[in-house]
């Protein structure tokens, strides 16, 4: 005969075991959703400017400057389309795309600041929006800018 008190305990034993591997998996899930978050979250952001820089590439200065969220048909009214091939076009200071690298992206709570480097100390810092992702000039250089009072 059996005895009475083999399997006394068996059944606490593999709740322990069950509740340990649940929390490994709960742990693991968090960190793998932490880092994911931390590194795609401004993904759409960034793949828009990159998505400008190659219509600029491609001379197709219509569609990139459609991204700023302007068109022929309804311009901006402070960027207009001749403003703006004065900025971007074949005769400005970022016409050579080729040493276009971006250096820095910085996810703010209303869009993303993307610091394009186009080589010899010309740095443009774009805005992306997150809601419409339309782009811009950056304001500032940092999200939040710390009032700093005149001297």
């Amino acid at each position: 005969m059996s005895g009475y008190l083999e399997t006394y305990g068996a059944g606490q034993e593999k709740r322990e075991r069950r509740l340990k591997r649940v929390a490994l998996v709960a742990a693991v899930v968090i960190v793998a959703g932490g880092a994911f978050y931390f590194l795609f979250r401004n993904y759409r952001e960034t793949k828009q400017a990159e998505r400008f820089f190659e219509l600029l590439r491609a001379k197709n200065y219509t569609a990139a400057y459609a991204l700023w969220g302007c068109t022929p048909a309804t311009p901006c009214r402070d960027y207009v389309m001749a403003r703006f091939m004065e900025d971007w076009g074949p005769e400005s200071g970022h016409a050579d795309l080729n040493a276009l690298k971006i250096t820095k992206v910085r996810g703010c709570s209303a869009g993303v600041i993307v610091e394009a480097n186009f080589g010899g100390g010309v740095i443009e810092n774009l805005w992306v929006d997150r809601e419409h992702r339309q782009l811009g000039f950056a304001p500032f250089s940092v999200c939040n800018p710390r009032y700093v009072p005149p001297k």
